[in-house]
């Protein structure tokens, strides 16, 4: 196996990620309409859009999904997501989970009355994937996706044999969110999500990557896992 490299991209406000080995897998389509700042990004980076071999989807959501159409297109890569998901992005649903808490409610109401409505292109789902581990090694990289729901029925992670767990919005680290490392304000099965990362830390989790907020030491689920 190669050298394994992480980057971070930003396809709107939130985060995906490029883990670079033998080839080269994305996590994460992002934001509509942001074909231009990941072309940007691979400029300087050095890559080439057709090095990139497969898109994982960590779930359905519009800020996971977005800009899938175009960047498939772009590179050509295969796209993976779980079966529960699958018809969100074949059929252009965006659907979202319910908040935790009052509190979280609330901060839902805000954003949807302000956020515009999002199209979202439908694109073919080339992998589905199903309720059990399946391997990245095809792809140069040493590691495998794992199903992980709670913030949505199809949630997945990516975990590598380093310890590096991609996670989507199974955790936050951003404001106006949380001031530190927590469990997302929405999810649709708060109790499954905390299986989740049960397994996740039986599977050698270490450092985790939100799609929302800097990567940050697994120890940081450990303390919210015990409250």
């Amino acid at each position: 196996m190669a050298d394994i490299r992480i980057h971070t991209l930003k396809l709107g406000p939130y985060r995906g990620y490029l883990i670079q080995g033998d080839k080269t897998v994305m996590i994460d389509g992002g934001f509509p309409e942001r074909a231009k700042d990941f072309l940007d990004a691979l400029d300087k980076l050095s890559l080439r859009p057709d090095e990139i071999k497969l898109i994982v989807l960590t779930h359905g959501h519009r800020d996971r999904i977005g800009s899938v159409r175009i960047i498939k297109n772009i590179t050509g890569a295969k796209v993976a997501l779980h079966r529960e998901e699958r018809e969100r992005l074949e059929n252009s649903l965006k659907p979202e989970p319910p908040a935790v808490t009052i509190r979280e409610r609330f901060l839902a109401g805000v954003m949807k009355r302000f956020l515009p409505p999002i199209d979202i292109p439908a694109v073919e789902v080339d992998i589905v994937l199903e309720d059990r581990a399946f391997s990245l090694a095809e792809y140069g990289i040493p590691g495998r996706i794992l199903p992980t729901p709670g913030h949505s029925r199809g949630s997945v992670s990516v975990l590598l044999e380093t310890g590096d767990a991609f996670v989507g919005n199974l955790a936050m680290n951003a404001l106006p969110f949380h001031l530190r490392p927590g469990f997302p304000i929405f999810a649709d099965d708060i109790e499954q999500l905390r299986e989740s990362w049960k397994l996740l830390l039986s599977e050698g989790a270490k450092t985790v990557y939100p799609a929302q907020g800097r990567p940050f030491p697994i120890n940081a689920i450990r303390k919210v896992l015990r409250q």
